[in-house]
């Protein structure tokens, strides 16, 4: 070890400077005693007698891409809301829970929060708050209505809605091609 700095060199006006180079040299103590314990865990260099060559790990969960669900319903023309064939299989599970007989009135919006400065909004709605100035993308095979208010209609357009049903980070999940940043949480945006 080399020698620790004394503590007389600060002035004795800073009732403090004893104390903070006391505990300069405390984390000095245990950084070296850190580093010299850690050294033990360290191997030797291995010598190589046949050439290197690096492999690709892959862990079980990505080898096995997910399966893929076919689009078997027909999107409106010029849907603002494009949703995957995932998300159309979990809307079809919700209504037959929320509403069996009737349809599925599903409101996505925006407002202001979240990481990035704006968020994503889904819940159910009726068709009484239904508004004139709402854009209503309506599956009539599904049962299904997907409205927006005319607020978020400029953040929303063209935004794929899908579903994914990992046990990490599962859920609805939102690609909106008007974000120009993304939170990793994907549930915010910003422009």
């Amino acid at each position: 070890f080399t020698a620790l700095p004394a503590i007389n060199h600060y002035r004795l006006s800073n009732p403090l400077g004893p104390l903070k180079m006391l505990l300069k040299q405390l984390s000095y103590i245990l950084l070296v005693s850190f580093v010299a314990s850690a050294s033990s865990f360290i191997t030797p260099p291995l010598s190589i007698k046949q050439p290197f060559i690096p492999t690709t790990l892959q862990s079980s969960a990505s080898s096995t891409p997910p399966p893929t669900i076919e689009k078997d319903y027909e999107e409106p023309s010029d849907a603002i809301i494009n949703i995957k064939p995932a998300a159309m299989k979990r809307l079809r599970e919700l209504r037959q829970t929320e509403n069996p007989d009737g349809t599925l009135i599903l409101r996505m919006g925006v407002r202001n929060g979240g990481c990035s400065g704006l968020s994503y909004v889904m819940d159910f709605s009726t068709e009484d708050e239904i508004q004139e100035e709402d854009a209503v993308d309506e599956y009539a095979t599904e049962n299904i209505k997907c409205v927006v208010d005319s607020k978020s209609m400029l953040y929303l357009y063209g935004l794929e809605l899908d579903f994914s049903d990992e046990l990490i980070g599962g859920g609805f999940k939102f690609f909106n091609p008007n974000a120009e940043e993304s939170c990793g949480c994907g549930s915010s945006f910003g422009v």
